[in-house]
């Protein structure tokens, strides 16, 4: 189930309140200087013009940036990339790439850009954290995309909160390649040096579960969930990358505020990026798609991304 915290709904109603205001006095502008020009009445005296300017140029500027997020910013995907240095590893490195919240929908968008992408970067494993699908008719055009994806020593990926609810009994990641984890550990080897990906399908914050099994200190643990409200119960527990999605880095941020809203417990704590919460690194990657409809089908300063860490020797 989806919680909007208190902070989420007052930035909310402040972004549609300010929205309103704008909107609402340009229209009223424009609407008091058509009737005007109906009855054959001059405009308003130069003196008053400035401000009537200032909000003309307000609301040309809100326009642009609309179209900006509606049309650019969706289909312009940003590619991490992050070293991290371990002492775990001994001779070699592995490329690990993270894919997170494709929402294949009726149209493509981000697809094929994200196989020439992937693809490009050799990756050695590729991992997705879930929300794939947003519309029944995009299932084979997401399988087809996730099958062409190379990665010599696997792909893995969990299920999200969509395929936990509205796709269930689709099987989103059959035939694909992806090895889906729930609460098992895949131990991929390179050469000496070895690294266990874990894996946890969606669930809701509210239930008590355990997430992960015991983990072997010597090895580097991946572990791969929907979003980042279990980073605190992994945290010291023998993870050391936490990889997730879901927030979409707020798909629309403002800014000095950024993400207007996360659907995270933890608000705006972990709204993308990395952060270091004890000995474990947590990634929130923005994903790729865009929230399923009614869900505002804009970014906004959180552009689509593909994250890359190359996980190396100390």
């Amino acid at each position: 189930m989806i919680t909007f915290s208190l902070r989420e709904v007052v930035s909310l109603l402040l972004f549609a309140s300010v929205l309103l205001v704008v909107y609402g006095f340009e229209a009223l502008l424009l609407t008091r200087y058509a009737w005007s020009r109906m009855r054959g009445r001059p405009g308003k005296p130069v003196a008053h013009r400035g401000p009537r300017l200032a909000l003309h140029v307000l609301t040309a500027v809100g326009a642009l940036c609309i179209l900006y997020g509606y049309f650019i910013e969706p289909n312009w995907v940003e590619v991490q990339v992050m070293a991290i240095p371990t002492p775990k590893l001994k001779s070699t490195g592995f490329r690990v790439v993270h894919i997170s919240d494709l929402h294949c929908d009726k149209r493509p968008r981000n697809e094929e850009t994200m196989v020439r992408i992937v693809n490009g970067l050799k990756p050695d494993l590729i991992v997705a954290t879930g929300d794939y699908l947003n519309h029944r008719s995009a299932l084979p055009r997401l399988k087809d995309v996730l099958s062409r994806l190379d990665a010599p020593l696997g792909k893995f990926g969990v299920a999200g909160n969509l395929e936990m609810g509205h796709w269930q009994r689709l099987g989103v990641l059959q035939g694909t390649g992806f090895r889906q984890l729930h609460r098992e550990t895949a131990i991929v080897t390179k050469g000496e040096d070895r690294i266990a990906i874990s894996g946890l399908d969606f669930i809701r914050s509210d239930i008590a579960i355990d997430p992960v099994e015991a983990l072997p200190d010597d090895w580097f643990n991946v572990f791969l969930f929907h979003t980042p409200d279990l980073i605190e119960d992994v945290s010291g527990r023998g993870v050391d990358l936490y990889l997730c999605g879901h927030t979409h880095g707020g798909q629309v941020t403002l800014p000095w505020y950024g993400a207007l809203i996360t659907f995270s417990k933890f608000g705006k704590k972990y709204e993308s990026g990395l952060y270091r919460v004890g000995e474990t690194m947590l990634y929130v990657n923005r994903g790729l798609g865009l929230e399923m409809r009614p869900g505002p089908q804009v970014r906004f300063r959180a552009r689509p991304e593909i994250a890359v860490f190359d996980i190396l020797p100390e």
